[in-house]
């Protein structure tokens, strides 16, 4: 501690007011006292252990540089093995949607096929129901032109039989008609 002392009380003794010119070793001379002051600071500094401890922080800072570093490190790699599994995951997303619209499209297009199926089945239907109806009115209107035409024929039939019949063949015909429907019941 005396030493400290000393050389600070050396180092306030020679100040640049107090130097002079003259020989390089001598209180006088600033270069020397600068010189002198620089290695006691020096000393000092080695003294209190301030390079160790400089040396010792800068390992610290280094160790915590390297630590930051290895994490940083290993967070990318992660955020890989992350950014591969995503990759992975949406090309099966993608495979799994195109399966899907090939799917739908298959479906699709199995449905038109169905569509078209159904509606020639329908039209099948309605065209045959068409004739059916068809056939029906013409039997319908065959039968009423027959109906017609037995009635016109009775009709006339009538007229020409009242024409020329007289009452002895009338009650003549009715009472053969009635030994007929008599012989056809018993």
């Amino acid at each position: 501690m005396r030493k400290i002392l000393a050389t600070l009380a050396a180092a306030t003794l020679a100040s640049p007011a107090l130097a002079a010119s003259g020989p390089f070793v001598s209180l006088a001379n600033t270069n020397f006292i600068v010189l002198i002051s620089f290695l006691i600071f020096v000393g000092f500094l080695v003294y209190l252990k301030v390079p160790g401890m400089l040396g010792k922080k800068l390992d610290e800072r280094a160790e915590g540089i390297q630590a930051e570093l290895d994490e940083a490190r290993s967070l990318r790699e992660e955020a890989q093995t992350l950014l591969a599994s995503y990759e992975r995951k949406q090309k099966e997303v993608q495979e799994q949607a195109d399966r899907i619209v090939a799917h739908a499209k298959e479906e699709a297009a199995i449905a038109a096929d169905q569509a078209k199926a159904d509606l020639k089945d329908s039209i099948a239907r309605r065209l045959q129901s068409a004739e059916d109806q068809i056939g029906s009115a013409e039997s319908r209107a065959i039968r009423e032109v027959r109906d017609q035409a037995v009635s016109i024929a009775v009709a006339a039939a009538k007229d020409v039989i009242a024409k020329q019949m007289t009452a002895a063949e009338g009650n003549s015909l009715i009472d053969s008609s009635i030994a007929e429907v008599n012989a056809k019941l018993h």
